[in-house]
């Protein structure tokens, strides 16, 4: 990964955080809790950012409808949140692997 990569990255997620800031407060708020969730359950793939880009994608789209963010993902955000990650594999796969001794990707 070169300096232009970085630098792109850091311009790629200053906008999405702008994006994220743009929204009404209490997607801000279950916003974060996602991302909170995201962080701490650590799905591989997590880094490329197509997942939390298309969450703000979806939120978005609510606002517009005008519609609420609790209309649109329900009041159990951890469940919402594991949906999209359900056949992903995660860092705690991983882990578990590595000291089960078993080579290969989670069943999940």
């Amino acid at each position: 990964m070169g300096i232009q990569d970085i630098i792109e990255g850091k311009k790629q997620w200053r906008a999405h955080v702008a994006r994220v800031k743009a929204l009404p407060p209490d997607y801000q708020i279950v916003y974060q809790e996602m991302q909170r969730y995201f962080f701490k359950v650590g799905p591989v793939d997590l880094p490329d950012g197509h997942l939390l880009s298309g969450i703000v994608d979806f939120f978005e789209e609510g606002v517009a409808n005008g519609k609420g963010v609790l209309e649109l993902i329900g009041n159990d955000v951890a469940a919402f949140c594991d949906d999209p990650i359900k056949d992903s594999q995660t860092y705690a796969d991983i882990y578990q692997q590595s000291i089960s001794g078993k080579p290969g990707t989670a069943d999940k």
